[in-house]
């Protein structure tokens, strides 16, 4: 088949999506969308691959393209599917602050799925999209196959809860007012971001020049209207004990405001494992990308296969051993 029939055919109207995307792989592109969501955002969409779908979502730090390195591994087997949230160029960025919450994230979430067509799917996020994970997984359970929540829990221990909240408008107000290509060299070097650094020089470096080209506004109203606003993981506890979709907590043994967070997790929701990887920060799929996919692939065959179950009840928290 010629090129410009390929071209031809992943541009027909008419075309299935299987065939879009069969067509984009072979010419080698990602095939790319903007979708709408219920309050007239538009969202730059990407996705590769055939099989069960995986929707990524990316933390605050980062973008779309941040799942690189789980788009090339996953898609061999899988649907892939990735967005750039609201406020993250090439999707809209909002003026207006009261267009951000994270509420509405999770419902964007949703409608990237809705817009693809898609009736569930596994859902993976780091951070900030970790969050909306665990939120996606509580107004939707329904639209999840399993819930993959990484690198989150910034905020949610209430003895730092309000200073987290302080340093979202600070970082906030960084970003409006010396603008992302600048307060990026100070983000960047976060106290759960220079394990990537010593690791991989290379890879952390590509996220930074990412995070510098980040929207002055989008990132300072995501700031304000998503992270100091969200609730507590704690303050969701009666719903998490009722959340029976099946997931997977990851967290960095220095990422250390997530392993508190993490732990609570695991305790409450009912079908929950927990995984901590040694000497490493916040940006996991990226740190540890060969790690990461080896967990969430297992965790997703486990899940498809029926055998992520919850609990035993045998298993009780307080027993240490047995005697009777």
């Amino acid at each position: 088949m010629g090129r410009k029939a390929l071209h031809a055919a992943a541009g027909l109207g008419c075309a299935s999506a299987h065939a879009q995307r069969l067509a984009g792989a072979i010419l080698g592109m990602m095939p790319m969308t903007m979708i709408s969501t219920k309050d007239g955002v538009k969202l730059h969409v990407e996705e590769a691959g055939e099989g069960t779908p995986i929707l990524f979502i990316h933390e605050f730090g980062g973008n779309h393209e941040s799942w690189e390195p789980q788009l090339r591994y996953f898609s061999r087997r899988h649907r892939c599917i990735t967005y750039a949230a609201r406020g993250y160029s090439p999707s809209d960025v909002p003026d207006s602050l009261e267009a951000y919450s994270q509420a509405i994230a999770a419902d964007d979430a949703v409608a990237v799925l809705d817009a693809l067509k898609i009736e569930k799917a596994h859902i993976v996020g780091l951070s900030m999209g970790g969050f909306c994970t665990v939120h996606f997984g509580l107004r939707t359970p329904e639209r999840a196959l399993s819930l993959t929540v990484a690198g989150a829990g910034y905020g949610c221990e209430k003895e730092f809860e309000e200073y987290f909240r302080g340093v979202s408008r600070e970082v906030a107000d960084n970003f409006e007012k010396q603008g992302a290509k600048e307060f990026s060299k100070i983000y960047a070097l976060g106290a759960s971001r220079v394990q990537f650094q010593n690791k991989d020089p290379r890879g952390w470096q590509e996220f930074a020049d990412r995070l510098a080209t980040h929207s002055d506004r989008g990132a300072a109203n995501t700031m304000r209207g998503v992270q100091a606003r969200r609730p507590s993981f704690y303050d969701l506890e009666g719903g998490l004990k009722k959340m029976m979709v099946p997931t997977l907590v990851v967290v960095g043994d220095e990422d250390d405001h997530c392993l508190q967070p993490g732990i609570f997790l695991k305790k409450t929701i009912p079908a929950c494992g927990l995984s901590v990887f040694p000497k490493t920060g916040h940006t996991l799929n990226l740190e540890e990308p060969a790690a990461f996919n080896a967990l969430l692939a297992e965790f997703i065959a486990q899940v498809e296969a029926g055998r992520w179950l919850p609990r035993d009840p045998r298993a009780l928290p307080g027993q240490i051993m047995r005697t009777k």
